[in-house]
């Protein structure tokens, strides 16, 4: 049981700051090629962040539960 959470929640980590990563990158590419944009992009980024960090969240506190059962 132990293990198996630990990889599951290991890859959602690693599948997370992948993600993380990949959204900063294309806001940070936006906004150097149109720079009137910084506002809206930096919203939509923050958007995006916080739905990915949600899904992490959700694996960190919903897997054990689902594991026990």
């Amino acid at each position: 049981m132990g293990t198996g959470l630990g990889i599951g929640v290991g890859i959602a980590a690693l599948g997370v700051g992948i993600g993380l990563g990949l959204i900063g990158n294309g806001a940070l590419q936006g906004m150097a090629r149109q720079p009137e944009a910084i506002g809206k992009l930096q919203t939509q980024m923050l958007i995006a962040l916080a739905f990915v960090e949600l899904v992490f969240l959700l694996t960190v506190f919903v897997a054990p539960f689902l594991i026990t059962k």
